[in-house]
């Protein structure tokens, strides 16, 4: 659930109240479903996360996989080899 908000909260920057209105979303959308960005609101968002909810959930463990990957921590950074 903390990715899923997490990428919600970046991906709505200067648009938080709004999320329909920004840009990114609506490029994911347009990419995703094919319909132009001037033309997806607010209903046509809630639309396609009622019908394609399963792939909208997947691309977020996907974030949250990659999010992993990007942000490794090393085990036990006292005992690093620095030679």
């Amino acid at each position: 659930m903390w990715y899923t908000l997490r990428f919600v909260w970046n991906a709505t920057r200067g648009h938080r109240l709004a999320p329909w209105r920004s840009p990114y979303i609506k490029w994911r959308l347009e990419t995703y479903t094919g319909l132009k960005m001037e033309k997806i609101g607010l209903w046509q968002i809630i639309n396609i996360m009622l019908h394609e909810y399963r792939q909208m959930w997947r691309f977020l463990l996907w974030t949250a996989k990659m999010d992993n990957y990007a942000r490794v921590k090393p085990r036990n950074p006292s005992t690093q080899d620095w030679g």
